[in-house]
């Protein structure tokens, strides 16, 4: 099973999406904001992250900013999370394997792990 970071400050979704890939036996981590997702990569590295893209101190867009200046998070898949249209978003943000549209299903979730884990070289 992968192990999963969730970063993002809509309490609900982080909630659900932690219920949901845990309960697929998943080990998952939250976080509000791209800083505290930062510091949680720094204490173990994901397989997978849910990333929001509105958020406070650190925004989705500038948490994908650092993990593609660091060599070490780089590889790290991202889904990117917005309510907002694919194409706006592409505006502001590059880097991420998958863009979301929220609201979402629990099925496309539940696809997107399999797939993005299945697609990781230790697997």
């Amino acid at each position: 099973m992968a192990s999963v970071l969730i970063v993002d400050d809509e309490f609900g979704i982080a909630e659900l999406l932690d219920a949901v890939l845990a309960d697929d036996g998943h080990t998952v981590v939250t976080a509000a904001n791209g800083r505290q997702g930062l510091a949680r990569i720094a204490a173990a590295r994901p397989d997978l992250i849910f990333l929001d893209f509105m958020m406070p101190v650190m925004d989705g867009p500038a948490m994908l900013a650092a993990l593609a200046a660091d060599p070490g998070t780089r590889g790290i898949p991202v889904v990117l999370m917005s309510s907002m249209p694919e194409e706006t978003v592409r505006e502001r943000a590059s880097g991420h394997a998958v863009f979301l549209r929220k609201p979402f299903r629990i099925k496309q979730i539940r696809d997107l792990v399999a797939q993005l884990a299945a697609d990781r070289p230790d697997t």
